[in-house]
């Protein structure tokens, strides 16, 4: 073999190539070659090292030295490929595909296991002229885990103008499927005898297992108060638990395999001896092996802060990251909030904790940032410009009949508000973020949070259904809690300047429809203004994002129709899913797991949204709470209280859901 560079060839017998019998000075001895001492890399500080980087520099001095040091660092990188290929390092390139989203793994590798030993890395350089120095940079450890700060039992990995994941920050798409018993993902779920954790969590768990999105050999964990064994979780989420309509092979033996790998904990009402028991039977299920570890905590918003402070002090591992799901909602209000956020950072870092808000793992949500950003017929009219309103609408047809009490003690506001529809304006108002990046995407949803203007009560309007026994609902609402909120938003920015967002979420109304409608200005001196009809209104072209009821993309345009004579008629150009796309949507809580799994965060509200967000509504609720402002009754089954009307009226919109 040779090695080129300009005009000179230098051989290199195969008799030359002999590794060095040291790469770390401060570790491994002090002997090595003099070549390998000329060329220009540290060697008291190699990859080898866990705390070290790798730095080339040097000129045009001692050429053939140089050379000689790179002709033996190729060597340790060829030596370390064939350990790699020893050690077992599960290498994956493969698209996978879920119901449409397709996910392109990249050459990502993670050790299997060798034995006990840490493998070297070795990063790719690109070697420059002589004249060019090359700096790689070392990039910190990244560990979601709060216990590992003091850890150096992983390898650093030094690259060279490459920015490589740590070891313990694989992807759901990197684990060993086919590997050993010992899990390399624990997924604890707190409350597993509850109604969402039965429902929904289990059933999202085995349908991502069921679709590859798990590694085989997963380990799931219910905790709670109860007196049951393994066997009792395993009857009680059976009868939950259902394959994907569009693809039923090896159900039964999937099924099986995932609730073998189903453990139960009685965890009594000693949250921190019950978190150490925990991360024993965790322990023991995991081995020796390094594992990451989800804590899902579906529990009631008291028991909230005791459960994860016992967790972060008895149950987090040491052998990789750690993650919690919360769920919603996030405090009462600003003050109760800020305690509660406070106090998860003094356990967890921010990285950890992911606040869940499964109204945001809907297709729709993820659609406004693809339909914006990815078309270029939409992006240069997303703004003051050309939109002169945006509505979002979450209504629903049916009552409070089993969250009654919960719902009770904190309304429509601080349930669907405070969370859904703020993201939803936030992540549709954003300004373009620098990647798709979750910490890119939540800088920017941050700063419109924070230019969202404080709510006024007079453009608020507050509701509650009249219902009985016979509709089937909850009748258990005191006189005061709302289950209606309609209100105008305005974003003091130079891109949202003056538009009015209005929003409407309410329980017990007509129709379920989950919708964004952007309706855009009047043509200016439109030429057919006089073939379109009285109301002029009804030619508006509008954009329509729809969940429910048909999940569904509609522009709103003015045509001719068809004869002799020159009328206008406004037609709906649609794109409905289910025509479209023969595939099972796959449920919210599949999705925001996944995403949880993957480290993508951009979902889920970090601590400064949490904070804007209260901000934008605390004003208008105490005003609310002090003043016991009593809300307007409406029908069960109906279009709403008749003040919402007026309030589009006074903002000149036109509730184009009626």
């Amino acid at each position: 073999m040779a090695l080129w560079s300009s005009s000179l060839t230098i051989p290199l017998k195969e008799s030359s190539i002999q590794r060095p019998k040291s790469l770390c000075a401060s570790s491994r001895g002090t002997s090595a070659s003099a070549a390998f001492r000329s060329f220009p890399v540290s060697t008291n500080c190699f990859p080898s090292a866990s705390d070290c980087s790798l730095v080339l520099h040097g000129g045009a001095l001692n050429f053939g030295q140089r050379f000689c040091g790179l002709k033996l660092w190729i060597l340790e990188k060829l030596n370390f490929q064939s350990h790699h290929k020893k050690c077992g390092w599960a290498s994956e390139s493969n698209r996978l595909k879920i119901q449409g989203k397709d996910q392109l793994q990249g050459q990502s590798e993670t050790p299997v296991s060798c034995e006990g030993s840490i493998p070297e890395e070795v990063s790719a350089t690109k070697f420059l002229n002589d004249s060019v120095d090359v700096t790689a940079t070392h990039i910190p450890q990244t560990e979601d885990s709060s216990l590992s700060k003091n850890q150096n039992d992983a390898p650093t990995i030094p690259v060279a103008s490459l920015k490589s994941p740590s070891l313990r920050e694989t992807s759901s798409s990197n684990y060993d499927t086919q590997g050993g018993n010992a899990p390399s993902l624990s997924i604890a779920v707190i409350g597993a005898t509850g109604e969402l954790a039965r429902n929904k969590i289990f059933p999202a768990l085995f349908a991502l297992y069921y679709s590859g999105f798990l590694p085989e050999n997963v380990g799931i964990f219910g905790y709670s108060r109860k007196n049951l064994k393994d066997e009792d979780l395993r009857s009680m989420i059976a009868s939950t638990l259902t394959c994907r309509v569009d693809h039923q092979e090896n159900c039964d033996d999937k099924l099986d395999a995932f609730l073998s790998r189903t453990y139960y904990l009685n965890g009594g009402f000693d949250n921190r001896d019950g978190m150490s028991r925990l991360n024993k039977l965790m322990e023991t299920t995991e081995g020796e092996s390094g594992t990451n570890r989800i804590f899902y905590l579906s529990v009631p918003q008291e028991a909230l802060l005791d459960v994860s402070l016992s967790l972060a002090d008895n149950a987090q591992t040491k052998r990789g990251w750690n993650r919690i799901i919360i769920e919603k909602p996030f405090g009462f209000d600003a003050s109760s909030s800020y305690q509660l956020t406070r106090s998860l950072l003094s356990k967890f870092e921010e990285k950890q904790i992911y606040r869940i808000d499964h109204l945001l793992g809907k297709n729709l949500i993820e659609n406004l940032t693809v339909l914006r950003f990815s078309n270029l017929v939409f992006e240069p009219l997303w703004s003051r410009t050309y939109i002169r309103n945006v509505q979002v609408i979450l209504s629903e047809d049916w009552g409070m009949e089993k969250q009654g009490r919960y719902f009770d003690g904190y309304g429509i506001i601080r349930d669907i508000v405070h969370s859904h529809i703020l993201q939803t304006i936030a992540l549709f108002a954003m300004e373009p973020p620098i990647s798709l990046d979750g910490e890119d995407i939540r800088n920017e949803k941050v700063k419109v949070l924070r230019s969202i203007r404080k709510l006024e009560l007079g453009d608020v309007v507050l509701g509650q259904y009249k219902a009985s026994s016979v509709d089937k609902v909850d009748v258990y609402l005191n006189t005061l809690t709302p289950t209606f909120f309609a209100a105008a938003l305005y974003i003091d920015n130079a891109r949202w300047d003056g538009v009015p967002f209005l929003i409407k979420a309410g329980m017990g109304l007509i129709k379920h429809r989950v919708e964004i409608r952007i309706q855009f200005h009047q043509v200016p001196g439109n030429l057919y203004s006089e073939r379109i009809g009285h109301n002029i209104a009804l030619s508006t072209n509008e954009l329509i994002l729809r969940d429910v009821p048909d999940e569904a993309i509609l522009v709103k345009v003015n045509n001719k129709i068809p004869g002799l004579s020159l009328q206008l008629d406004a037609s709906e150009l649609n794109l409905l899913y289910k025509d479209k796309y023969n595939v099972d949507v796959p449920d919210s809580y599949e999705h925001l797991l996944l995403d949880v799994i993957d480290g993508d965060n951009h979902l889920f509200m970090r601590s400064d949204e949490l904070a804007a967000v209260w901000n934008i509504l605390t004003p208008v609720l105490r005003e609310i709470d002090e003043n016991k402002i009593a809300p307007e009754l409406y029908e069960f089954g109906g279009r709403g209280p008749v003040g919402a009307y007026y309030l589009g009226a006074k903002h000149g919109v036109r509730w184009a859901d009626d």
